[in-house]
């Protein structure tokens, strides 16, 4: 890539930064320091370890990150939930404590105030269905504390959504989990797609009366994973609103990763590991199998691909990024950590994206969905109030 061309991409970055859909730091921080932040400085350089901290993502021009509240579905029931609540505690710690750097968003004029004051807007996902332990109090308590968005699976079925990864056993969402995006709608908290089952992105869009979200996932078409999203469904974007955003994630951008990653996923098993933990033990054995048996390696010029199929499909409004950082062993070379975004910017420059639809991918149409789904949320509290309704009333579950 020219200098010439980084530097453009820097340049867009500092008008229009990148919002990043998902980033996993605050489970890493979990299981790399207990959560500690006199352990883990993150105004110093923490690349022997994360693939984030705040030098990085000033370097990278993140303008927002919606940080990933993601916990594993191995917790169920109550557990999940304290779990879930104890990732939203770090995230308001971490905000608390670097007050220079970060600003904790709970709407789109949070982004911009944000981004006008050159701090970085700090929002809250909750990735997987099963962190609500399927209680719509639970649901309006967690958007209370600032969530503002739910994946409505992690890899595994929750009792009312299939997930991609999963055997289907609803056929897309129940009753019940139609009311979940009902209620999400009227609170205003985005329905987040990416982990669940083609039906139950198709059930979805059905059902929501506000733009959807895809915060980590890419395009199906190019790498034929049931994480990533189809053509109809990127499709329907343009009639719902919702955003796509493509993932940096090996096994959803090239397909020869894909058996790779399967192999090496068996492998912590194995060794008593999660596929998620990112501890130094579990990293240790994770580069210990790529080095006895190499990985395919995607490129910066996959993920341009995929941006550029989407584009193509759903519409320049209708796209955006999510890297995954922190939440993935293993990434595309030169985007190595959050410091690679004008990389990936770069990319498509020299694919002759324009500066308008590069601002629009980065910035726009994030705060754009977000703001839209508040709009729908206002009018939805005019007309009804929050439902109580259970799953054993609606699925006789």
């Amino acid at each position: 890539m020219t200098p010439e061309l980084i530097e453009r991409a820097r340049a867009v970055l500092r008008t229009t930064p990148v919002v990043d859909g998902h980033n996993d730091l605050p489970w890493a921080m979990r299981a790399q320091a207990g959560y500690d932040l006199d352990a883990v400085d993150l105004t110093a350089d923490q690349s022997h370890r994360l693939h984030t901290d705040l030098g990085r993502l000033r370097a990278g021009g993140v303008g927002a990150q919606f940080w990933s509240v993601f916990v594993p579905a191995e917790l169920s029931g109550d557990d999940a939930v304290s779990a879930t609540l104890e990732q939203i505690d770090f995230v308001r710690a971490m905000t608390e404590r670097y007050p220079e750097h970060l600003r904790l968003a709970l709407t789109a004029d949070d982004l911009e105030s944000a981004r006008e004051e050159g701090r970085i807007a700090s929002l809250m996902g909750a990735e997987g269905g099963h962190s609500v332990n399927s209680s719509l109090a639970t649901l309006r308590a967690l958007h209370a504390l600032g969530v503002r968005y739910l994946t409505l699976t992690h890899n595994s079925n929750v009792p009312w959504a299939d997930a991609a990864t999963d055997e289907p056993v609803h056929g897309g969402l129940t009753r019940f989990g139609e009311e979940v995006v009902r209620e999400m709608n009227r609170l205003g908290m985005l329905v987040d797609l990416s982990h669940v089952s083609a039906d139950t992105m198709r059930d979805a869009l059905r059902v929501s009366e506000a733009p959807v979200l895809f915060s980590h996932s890419s395009s199906r078409a190019i790498c034929d994973h049931p994480r990533n999203v189809p053509d109809d469904v990127l499709a329907a974007l343009s009639g719902n609103g919702g955003v796509a955003m493509a993932t940096f994630v090996p096994m959803f951008v090239r397909a020869d990763a894909i058996e790779w990653t399967y192999a090496a996923d068996a492998n912590m098993t194995a060794h008593g590991f999660s596929p998620f933990d990112t501890s130094a033990a579990a990293t240790a054995v994770q580069q210990a199998f790529a080095a006895d048996r190499p990985r395919p390696v995607a490129t910066v010029a996959d993920v341009a691909d995929h941006l550029d199929h989407m584009r193509e499909v759903a519409g320049i409004d209708h796209i955006g990024i999510g890297g995954d950082f922190d939440g993935t062993p293993f990434l595309p070379a030169g985007l190595d950590d959050v410091a690679g975004y004008p990389v990936l910017i770069a990319e498509l420059l020299r694919r002759d994206w324009s500066e308008a639809d590069l601002a629009k991918l980065t910035w726009h149409n994030a705060v754009r969905v977000l703001r839209e789904a508040e709009t729908v949320a206002r009018r939805l509290r005019a007309e009804r109030g929050p439902s109580i309704a259970t799953r054993e009333q609606l699925d006789g579950a």
